[in-house]
């Protein structure tokens, strides 16, 4: 993806954040949503970094700008998203939410990946964030079903699907390589109709039957 596309489709993504945030009236979460874009790159990496800990051996996310900037090419803002979360009354970034894999037809799905970061873990932000995101992507990207699979031993993660509502659909062995081995993942999902106020109307790639 050339540099120009990576643009158009993050100012996209950032108006149909806007549209959606705008839609939902008065909100008294403590953060807000916003795509990734490449004026985020130091600070990013500077999370990373800090965050690495938090983070192993569960998620690798980019610590060198090289990194960041294959990284930001992956999100072409039609077949995947990456959002932040930020705080509302500072502008700090407290974790990052990805929507990967869209595809639309008669699937009309998404994969979440999802990563808090180190000052805020822990302080509830990245449970708003991904409430906010679920909204998100069934209300404004009309999204059918989202999937998050997740390590076994990764309990924090478990705990904030189930807190939201994913249901358990089984274990799937040596499913996504993570940092340098195939680790086995637990797969869990949520659709449209099991979040308030879903569902929601069908996105128009939908099939009439």
């Amino acid at each position: 993806m050339v540099q120009g596309d990576v643009a158009e489709g993050t100012a996209r993504t950032a108006a149909g954040v806007e549209e959606f945030l705008a839609g939902r009236g008065q909100d008294d979460s403590r953060v807000t949503l916003r795509p990734l874009t490449a004026g985020d790159r130091d600070e990013f990496i500077a999370l990373t970094r800090a965050s690495l800990d938090l983070h192993h051996p569960w998620v690798v996310l980019p610590r060198t700008p090289e990194d960041f900037d294959a990284y930001l090419a992956r999100y072409d803002h039609e077949n995947a998203q990456s959002l932040l979360i930020c705080v509302r009354d500072t502008g700090a970034v407290a974790g990052t939410v990805n929507i990967n894999s869209i595809i639309r037809g008669r699937y009309q799905n998404g994969s979440l990946a999802y990563a808090a970061f180190v000052p805020y873990a822990g302080q509830g932000y990245m449970s708003e964030g991904l409430d906010l995101v679920l909204h998100y992507a069934f209300g404004q990207l009309r999204l059918h079903r989202l999937e998050a699979q997740i390590q076994p031993g990764n309990t924090p993660s478990l705990k904030l699907v189930e807190r939201h509502g994913f249901r358990f659909e089984g274990l799937a062995p040596a499913l996504l390589y993570v940092d340098g081995a195939w680790e086995d993942h637990e797969r869990w999902a949520i659709t449209n109709d099991m979040l308030a106020p879903g569902p929601w109307p069908p996105h128009p790639t939908l099939p009439a039957r």
